[in-house]
């Protein structure tokens, strides 16, 4: 069927590209993918993007739930397992009873945790930010691997057609949880399809609840049915009753998986007072033509429909952006802060709890890795930034650019440089000059907006050794500092930061 078609290919082409938008290191892909992290309902909610929330909302009351068989990239994963799985056992679905209780209860948990900013559990059951997880945590170490190698290779042969990049594990907790979520969605769709859709995703449940009143469905013309039950038997939502010849269209995901397996034709793609129309008519020549010019319709629309999603999307697609490169790596120890960093555009402490979703997109896309996920509880893999590897560079703006919840808002890199997320703070007993009684001044030459400057350490004695005197008006907390000084483990001056952000 050709609609099954279109659907498949549509999906693979979003899985594909959003799949890459975290396993992307040089930041090409999103300056033309950017979008499609923008379009997924959750975030798109967070950041209040009326456009597209009102549009996938507007997919959903007339073509169904193929947000979450198209746009999803953990529902196509699914589906991609779920494929596997058919081929070592054919016809392997049957009908199952909705399990409402359990659907709606864990939709008012996750919206109490949204409410109440436990941001870190309503990221466990996130359908976006888990799989963005799974592809940041276990899918992009291999894919940089993967591209080290060739890097090596192409060193012998005396190209640099690729160079190297650092692998490391940003958080062990996160990677834990990225680990456990991938087997539990493995088994789950080994064994029975869209099961994690229709029982614990919250946004499946809310556009399931929209899909049982929308305009197009598949339907089962009675007349035709044999009650075979192939369509069951292939099911991955097992939302299909062949004995009541009744869909459950609260989970039916629009796959057209039952359409193509029908060899008696009783399933179409229509609007339901179509068919009882069609079934009412007397039989004949013209009645066939009628059908075939529904289902002509029907693709019409959906094919519009795309059209038009893609085209929207594309307009929103943000502005090429040119990052200041890798930062220095340092081997340091991450120091004690009383009040964590949040990235600039972040607001506050309180901003980014609300909005993010632990995606781990700005983790992946942070070209000087001064962004990581948090082990705290309560803001458990949300990103928070430290300078042991690199510091945030004032013309920097990826974290803003991609973040798709509103979490980290969009920033120039004029905006960037008056903002501040910290100050930095002198620590005595490690600064080298008094230490080692050698000169410095390492922080102050790398001080993107002046606001260290060297200092005599003895007032009275012009001669003595030189020490940082911090401007904290000044100081904008970009991390330089902290990253470039020579002390070891510990650095001699380091960002605290502030809960909520100010322009200096």
């Amino acid at each position: 069927m050709m609609l099954r078609k279109i659907r498949l290919t549509l999906a693979v082409l979003f899985f594909i590209c959003t799949t890459l938008l975290f396993l992307d290191f040089t930041g090409s892909v999103h300056r033309w993918l950017g979008w499609m992290a923008k379009i997924q309902f959750l975030p798109a909610l967070l950041a209040v993007n009326v456009g597209v929330v009102l549009l996938l909302v507007a997919m959903t009351l007339v073509f169904g739930r193929i947000y979450c068989s198209v746009i999803c990239p953990l529902g196509v994963f699914q589906d991609i397992v779920s494929w596997i799985s058919g081929k070592r056992k054919k016809n392997r679905f049957r009908y199952s009873k909705a399990l409402n209780r359990l659907r709606y209860g864990v939709l008012t948990v996750f919206v109490v945790a949204m409410i109440a900013g436990v941001g870190s559990f309503a990221a466990l059951l996130a359908p976006y930010s888990s799989y963005g997880r799974m592809a940041a945590n276990l899918f992009a170490p291999v894919y940089q691997w993967g591209n080290n190698l060739l890097a090596y290779l192409a060193e012998r042969a005396d190209s640099y057609a690729f160079y190297t990049v650092d692998v490391w594990i940003k958080s062990v907790p996160t990677l834990a949880v990225a680990a456990v979520t991938f087997a539990a969605v493995i088994i789950l769709a080994w064994r029975g399809g869209r099961t994690y859709c229709n029982t614990v995703c919250p946004v499946g449940t809310v556009l399931g609840f929209l899909a049982k009143y929308s305009w197009l469905k598949p339907v089962i013309d009675t007349s035709k049915c044999n009650g075979c039950g192939l369509c069951a038997r292939n099911c991955k939502a097992s939302c299909i009753n062949p004995k009541e010849h009744a869909i459950d269209y609260s989970r039916c995901v629009a796959c057209m998986d039952c359409i193509n397996k029908c060899r008696q034709g009783a399933i179409r793609y229509i609007h339901p007072t179509k068919l009882q129309t069609a079934e009412n008519a007397q039989p004949g020549a013209n009645d066939t033509k009628a059908s075939q010019d529904q289902v002509s319709n029907a693709r019409r629309s959906f094919l519009t429909s795309t059209a038009l999603l893609a085209t929207i999307s594309v307009v929103k697609a943000q502005e090429k952006k040119v990052d200041g490169g890798l930062a220095v790596i340092q081997d340091k120890k991450i120091p004690k802060r009383g009040t964590p960093l949040t990235p600039p555009g972040s607001l506050s402490a309180h901003n980014m709890a609300q909005h993010c979703t632990a995606c781990q997109l700005c983790v992946s896309a942070c070209p000087n890795q001064v962004l990581r996920p948090s082990t705290d509880l309560l803001k458990l893999m949300q990103p928070e930034m430290s300078y042991e590897r690199g510091y945030c560079r004032p013309e920097c703006t990826h974290c803003s650019d991609v973040c798709p919840a509103g979490a980290i808002r969009p920033i120039t890199k004029a905006d960037k440089s008056a903002i501040q997320i910290g100050h930095a703070v002198w620590i005595k007993k490690n600064c080298i000059p008094l230490t080692d009684g050698v000169e410095c001044g390492n922080c102050a030459r790398h001080c993107p907006t002046g606001a260290i400057q060297m200092v005599p350490s003895d007032p009275a004695a012009e001669n003595s050794p030189k020490i940082p005197a911090v401007n904290t008006e000044r100081c904008i907390g970009c991390g330089a500092c902290e990253n470039l000084c020579p002390a070891r483990p510990f650095s001699a001056i380091y960002v605290e930061g502030h809960e909520v952000h100010r322009t200096v």
